[in-house]
């Protein structure tokens, strides 16, 4: 109920400020869910947590004509934005990244330029994918952002680039468990990762409060 309370207020704020606001809701708290849809919010996606035992058996087959290497900050900047873009073009979160957000990303404690890997054929980036680990409250590894380029999809890079990141987190970080969030309604990204051997682990809903309809 306090927390219900303090969405309350915060929602009081926003209207008041005119502003548009997406509020995350982990896992199922239906009493939650109703006070804020009472207030104007509405459902508008959901997403997974999924979590995976590491490491993993799993052989890694890199596509031929594909090197990995690290990130290079300074360097793979302008590269990596470019593909994130093209790859998250419609996603209302990761998509639409501008210059500016990278740089504050990276100056994050968490950030390890070792763990954000890229995959390269010849001069073009392909993919990525990119870790982070957490300590607190569990000692996680998780897959923060993986995305293949439009014209590299179909070479199985996404299945090379989700084990090469489960496998820096394993045995480079130590991490027991690896963690990642993808949308519900990706089934084929959802099909990749149960194959690999995640499975959900609670499932997130997305509630959006529109200035315009409130």
């Amino acid at each position: 109920m306090r927390a219900a309370l303090r969405f309350a207020a915060l929602t009081v704020f926003l209207l008041a400020a005119g502003t548009d606001f997406t509020a995350w809701l982990p896992g199922s708290d239906t009493a939650i869910e109703a006070a804020l849809t009472a207030l104007g919010f509405r459902a508008d996606r959901c997403q997974h947590q999924m979590r995976v035992p590491l490491p993993r058996p799993d052989a890694i087959r890199i596509p031929a004509g594909v090197e990995l290497r690290a990130f290079r900050p300074g360097t793979d900047d302008a590269a990596w934005l470019r593909v994130n873009n093209r790859a998250f073009e419609n996603h209302p979160d990761q998509g639409g990244w501008v210059e500016e957000i990278l740089p504050r990303r990276m100056a994050e404690p968490w950030f390890d330029p070792e763990g954000f890997l890229l995959a390269w054929r010849g001069e073009a980036l392909a993919g990525f994918c990119w870790t982070k680990v957490h300590t607190a409250p569990e000692h996680l590894g998780e897959i923060f952002v993986i995305g293949v380029d439009p014209d590299a999809q179909g070479i199985g890079l996404g299945r090379a680039l989700t084990l090469a990141g489960l496998d820096h987190l394993a045995v480079v970080r130590g991490c027991p468990t690896g963690v990642l969030y993808v949308a519900a309604a990706n089934a084929p990204a959802v099909g990749l990762y149960e194959s690999i051997g995640f499975e959900v682990h609670r499932t997130d809903t997305a509630l959006v409060l529109d200035r315009a309809g409130a």
